[in-house]
C-alpha cells in the first residue's frame, strides 16, 4: 500500500604555517574528523592584459597575452602554485573510493539546471539557489545536496567576441562564472548557505573536453603547450587538398567517412571510433573535424584536424599528451571548485572517453574501456579526495567499466545500471529486466551504495543498454524462459520503449538519436497510463501520475546510494511544446523537450530573458505542495524519513528474490544494525497478491510497516510471507529476528 499521510576563505594567502587538523583513515580510525579543506583562489595577483590593438591575430601580441590570460590552463597553472609544497594537501586519505562516506555527507540530491531554474527579475541563478526558503523546504523534504549544473563560462570565442554555447554549457571555455548564471562570490555564498542547512553543493568538471575558448584559440596558433591539451594534428599544406573547405562563417568542419580512412592511412589520425555520438548526415558523420588557415604565433600556417567524441566545438582533451596540459587543465578547474569557489563534490561529465587508441587494421579505434580513461579517473578522483570532496561520474558503458572505474575513480557512479530496467517495468508491468540487471550488478560485486538512482535530469531518458549491446552482444541471457543473445535483448528492451513511450501515442515524448527518449518523469507516467493529450489531463489523471511518480521515487530511494531528483519532478513538469523550442532542436537535439522552466519558489515577476520556456507543472510550488499533505513532495518526505531514520542509503543489499506476480519488484537490505529492510513495489495498475520469499529471512521474525508501524504478521518456516500491494504502491517493511 502506498505510504500513510503523515566561510569565505578571504582574499589574501596567510605566509604563517597553520597546522591542519590531524585526520586519520577510516579503515583503521572510524571516528575520523571531518575532512581537511585546502583553499586557494584562482583571482589572485590576476591581471588583464592591456587592449593595444585591435588585430586579433596571432602576431598580436597583446591579443596573444589577453587570449592566455583568459585561458583555463593559465588558471590552473595559478592554482597550483598556491598549493604545492603545501601540508594541506596530505591531510585526507585519497587512494581509494569512499561511496558511503560521500553518501553519509549528502545522501539526497536536488540536481538542478541553470537555463531551466526560474529566477526572478534581477535576481542571478546562483543567489536564487542560495535562497533560504528554498534550503528551508530541502530541509523539511529531505534533500541535503544540490548539484548546480554548469555554471561557468561555455561555448567560444571569436576574436574576443564570446560564442554561445552548444551544448547546454557543457563546452566549457573558463574558469569565471558565467556572468548570466551570477558571480564567483554568489557561488561562494550558496556554498555557505548549504552548510548553514548542513547540506553540500556539488559542482561540475568537464574532464573529456573543453568549448573552443581561449585554450583551443591558443592551441590553433601553436602557442607554446596549449596543443597538447587537444587530439589535434597538424596536415602538411601538400595534404591540404584532401582536406575540406571550410565555409564562409565557419571555424571548421566535420570531415566525412573517406576522408577520415585516408587520413587514417596515411598516418595522421587513429581513424573511426567505437561509435559517432550525435551522428547527423551532413553535420557529424565522424568524430573529427578540421580548421581553416590558422596563423601561428611562429608565423606558420596550419590547418588542424582534431577529435571530438561530441559536438563539433567540443574539442577533447589528450589525456597522454608528453605536456600533460589537459591533465593540468582539468585538474586546475577541479582545485578552483573544492579550493576556490568551496564546492564539496564533483561531477564527472563525459570522463568515460578519456582514452582512445589506434587498433588493428580495419577495425575501429579503442575509444570505450580504455585503460587510459580509469588512469585519468583515478588521479581526478584521487586530487577531489585528497582535497577533502567527493566526485561521482556519469559513466553510460558497460557493467564492467563502471565495475572498474570505481574500484580505483569516482566515489559514486550514475546508476546507468537500472535506469532503463525501471522504466521498461513500468510500462510493461513487468520487473523481469530490471530483476536482471539488478542480480546482475550484485553477482559483479557493484554497491549500490555506490550509484546515484535518479528520476529525471537535464539529459534523455537514457536507454542505450551499451552493457548488453557491445561488450557482452554475444553473451546468453535468460529472458522469458529463453536463451537471448545480449544484442538482442538490448534492442527488444530499447525497441518496447520507443513504441510505448513515443509516437502516436505519446507525440510529446520524442526519441533522441540512438540514446534514449526526450521526456519527463510526468510524461513517461502519462504515457504509460495511455494518456494522448498532456494539454487535457484532468484532475483525476493528475493523481494517478502522482502515485506513480512516488512509486518511482519509491524504487530509487529505498535501496542503498544517492537518491537523486530535480526540478521538474518536484513540480511535477511536463514536456514543453516543441514550436517553442523548435530553434534548439533543429539539429536533432531533442533533449531541449524535457528541459522546460519550472518555478519551485512562486517568484512573483519571473525573469524569462536567457531562460527555457515554461512547462506545465502538474504539482506547484514547493509551498502550495508543503501545505498539503496529500501532494508529492508530503508523499517523498514521508518515504525519505523513512530512509533516514533506518539508514537505508548506507545499507547494504544483499537479494533480489524471484517474485510470484511478474509486476513485484522485491528487494532485501542488511540494515547497519543487522536487522532487514525490505522494499515491495507494484509496478502495475492493479492490486496484486502473493508470496515473498528469500533465503536471507528468518524463520518467526517480525514484519513491521516502516510508514504506518503497522503489523504484517511473521516470517514463516519457509522463510516466507504473504503480501497484498496497491496499484502502483510500495511497502518498506522492518525484519526484526524474534527473541
Amino acid at each position: 500500500m502506498k505510504p500513510d499521510p503523515e566561510g569565505d576563505p578571504g582574499d589574501q594567502p596567510t605566509q604563517e604555517h597553520q597546522a591542519p587538523e590531524i585526520t586519520f583513515d577510516e579503515q583503521f580510525y572510524p571516528a575520523r574528523p571531518k575532512r581537511f579543506r585546502p583553499s586557494a583562489r584562482r583571482s589572485l595577483w590576476r591581471r588583464r592584459a592591456d587592449r593595444r590593438g585591435d588585430e586579433e591575430m596571432a602576431d598580436n601580441r597583446e591579443y596573444v597575452e589577453w587570449l592566455v590570460e583568459e585561458s583555463m590552463l593559465h588558471d590552473a597553472n595559478r592554482l597550483a602554485s598556491q598549493l604545492s609544497g603545501s601540508g594541506s594537501m596530505w591531510q585526507n586519505p585519497f587512494a581509494h573510493p569512499d561511496p558511503r562516506a560521500a553518501v553519509e555527507r549528502a545522501s539526497v540530491w536536488f540536481t538542478a539546471y541553470p537555463l531551466s531554474f526560474v529566477t526572478g527579475r534581477g535576481e542571478s541563478y546562483l543567489s536564487a539557489l542560495a535562497d533560504r526558503r528554498l534550503w528551508e523546504a530541502f530541509r523539511w523534504i529531505g534533500i541535503e545536496g544540490v548539484h548546480t549544473g554548469p555554471v561557468k563560462l561555455a561555448g567560444g570565442l571569436n576574436g574576443r567576441r564570446l560564442t554561445p554555447s552548444i551544448d547546454g554549457h557543457f563546452d566549457r571555455i573558463s574558469m569565471n562564472v558565467d556572468p548570466e548564471f551570477g558571480t564567483e562570490e554568489e557561488f561562494r555564498m550558496l556554498c555557505a548557505t548549504a552548510t548553514e542547512y548542513e547540506g553540500t553543493v556539488i559542482d561540475d568538471i568537464v574532464p573529456g573536453h573543453t568549448g573552443k575558448g581561449a585554450d583551443f584559440r591558443l592551441a590553433e596558433m601553436a602557442y607554446q603547450d596549449y596543443p597538447g591539451i587537444y587530439h589535434m594534428v597538424s596536415i602538411a599544406p601538400e595534404d591540404w587538398e584532401l582536406l575540406p573547405e571550410v565555409p564562409e562563417g565557419r571555424d571548421s568542419v566535420n570531415l566525412d567517412a573517406d576522408t577520415e580512412a585516408v587520413l587514417e592511412r596515411r598516418g595522421y589520425i587513429i581513424g573511426r571510433l567505437q561509435r559517432v555520438i550525435f551522428f547527423e548526415p551532413g553535420i557529424k558523420e565522424t568524430n573529427w573535424s578540421v580548421t581553416r588557415c590558422v596563423k601561428g604565433v611562429d608565423g606558420v600556417q596550419r590547418r588542424w584536424v582534431y577529435l571530438h567524441y561530441f559536438k563539433e566545438g567540443q574539442p577533447s582533451i589528450n589525456w597522454l599528451d608528453p605536456s600533460f596540459s589537459g591533465m593540468r587543465l582539468v585538474i586546475g578547474d577541479a582545485l578552483h571548485a573544492l579550493a576556490d569557489l568551496g564546492a564539496g563534490g564533483l561531477r564527472l561529465d563525459a570522463n568515460g572517453f578519456l582514452g582512445a587508441e589506434k587498433s588493428a587494421e580495419e577495425e575501429p579505434a579503442w575509444s570505450e574501456g580504455h585503460p587510459l580513461s580509469e588512469a585519468a579517473n583515478h588521479f581526478i578522483a584521487s586530487m577531489i579526495r585528497k582535497m577533502g570532496g567527493f566526485s561521482f561520474q556519469e559513466l553510460n558503458l558497460s557493467m564492467d567499466d563502471i565495475k572498474v572505474m570505481g574500484e580505483s575513480g569516482a566515489d559514486l557512479s550514475y546508476d546507468f545500471v537500472n535506469r532503463p530496467a525501471y522504466h521498461h517495468a513500468l510500462v510493461t508491468g513487468d520487473t523481469e529486466f530490471l530483476r536482471l540487471t539488478l542480480r546482475m550488478a550484485l553477482d559483479m560485486g557493484i554497491d549500490p551504495a555506490s550509484l546515484v538512482h535518479a528520476l529525471q535530469n537535464h539529459d534523455e531518458l537514457t536507454h542505450e543498454l551499451v552493457h548488453f549491446s557491445t561488450v557482452h552482444r554475444d553473451d546468453l541471457f535468460t529472458w522469458r524462459g529463453e536463451q537471448v543473445r545480449g544484442e538482442d535483448l538490448a534492442e527488444e528492451v530499447r525497441q518496447t520503449l520507443n513504441t510505448r513511450l513515443t509516437g502516436v501515442k505519446a507525440p510529446y515524448n520524442r526519441t533522441f538519436t540512438t540514446n534514449g527518449i526526450a521526456c519527463t518523469t510526468a510524461t513517461v507516467i502519462a504515457a504509460t497510463l495511455g494518456i494522448r493529450d498532456i494539454g487535457l489531463i484532468t484532475p483525476e489523471e493528475r493523481e494517478r501520475i502522482k502515485d506513480v511518480h512516488l512509486l518511482l521515487a519509491m524504487f530509487n530511494a529505498l535501496q542503498p546510494g544517492v537518491f537523486a531528483l530535480s526540478g521538474w519532478d518536484l513540480a511535477g513538469m511536463l514536456t514543453v511544446d516543441a514550436a517553442d523550442v523548435a530553434d534548439l532542436i533543429a539539429d536533432g537535439d531533442t533533449r531541449w523537450l524535457n528541459r522546460g522552466a519550472h518555478d519551485l519558489r512562486g517568484v512573483d515577476e519571473p525573469s524569462t530573458e536567457g531562460r527555457m520556456p515554461a512547462g506545465r507543472s502538474l504539482y506547484g510550488t514547493l509551498s502550495e505542495q508543503l501545505a498539503d499533505q496529500n501532494s508529492f513532495a508530503s508523499g517523498l518526505r514521508r518515504i525519505l524519513e523513512v530512509r533516514a531514520r533506518y539508514g537505508i542509503a548506507i545499507a547494504k543489499q544483499i537479494d533480489v528474490p524471484d517474485v510470484s506476480n511478474k509486476a513485484e519488484l522485491v528487494m532485501v537490505h542488511e540494515l547497519t544494525d543487522g536487522n532487514l529492510q525490505i522494499t515491495a513495489l507494484n509496478f502495475s495498475g492493479e492490486e496484486i497478491t502473493g508470496s515473498v520469499r528469500s533465503e536471507h529471512l528468518p524463520p518467526g521474525a517480525q514484519l513491521t510497516g516502516m510508514f504506518d508501524d503497522a503489523d504484517l504478521g511473521t516470517v514463516d518456516d519457509l522463510r516466507s510471507f504473504s503480501l497484498t500491494l496497491g496499484p502502483y504502491a510500495g511497502r518498506s517493511i522492518l525484519v526484526t529476528p524474534a527473541g
